[in-house]
């Protein structure tokens, strides 16, 4: 089928002219492709990770040693999706370097933490590793897209920090769940 730019174009998840090099938190959820519950199940009200998701829980936490200038909050790995707070913090540099070449690029993208950057990482290095894991080489473990909100303040910071922190107990009636009944 021909390329049609009515028919194939994707709307953007991105808040128009807002730069995600910008300090400050962001709320993110990234689901499995196909929804595919790989990463574990819930357990009582507790999620046990698959080996899978014991990948995805280790990328998730090295992504500090690949960007500065991020901190992460809290995370929470489901059986098809994730969720965490990804914070771009005020004179982070970016990935690495001398004091100097960070301070002459200080406002270059290529030195800043850039939010859909560090996303295509994370879903980069797990999904490689759960390839090599499964012995699938080449194919999808994530979703294209991913849900992502800019936290805008303290009360939702903590609501979302909540949220995160009791999603496995709500597992059950989880829009995410397969297993789910749509009533």
């Amino acid at each position: 089928m021909p390329y049609d730019p009515a028919a194939h174009h994707r709307r953007s998840i991105r808040l128009k002219g807002y730069d995600y090099t910008q300090p400050g938190a962001y709320f993110l959820t990234m689901v499995t492709q196909g929804r595919e519950p790989l990463l574990g199940e819930v357990v009582g009200m507790k999620m046990k990770l698959s080996p899978s998701g014991l990948i995805v829980q280790r990328a998730w936490f090295d992504l500090p040693r690949h960007y500065t200038g991020i901190q992460l909050d809290a995370f929470c790995i489901m059986p098809n999706h994730v969720h965490g707070i990804i914070v771009l913090v005020d004179g982070g540099g970016g990935r690495g370097g001398s004091a100097e070449s960070i301070e002459v690029e200080q406002n270059s993208r290529k030195t800043r933490p850039y939010l859909p950057e560090i996303v295509r990482a994370f879903k980069s290095f797990s999904t490689r590793r759960i390839n090599v894991l499964r012995n699938t080489p080449g194919i999808p473990v994530w979703q294209r897209n991913y849900y992502e909100h800019i936290v805008r303040n303290e009360a939702e910071w903590e609501r979302i920090r909540m949220y995160i922190r009791e999603n496995p107990g709500r597992w059950k009636d989880d829009r995410e769940n397969p297993q789910e009944e749509q009533v």
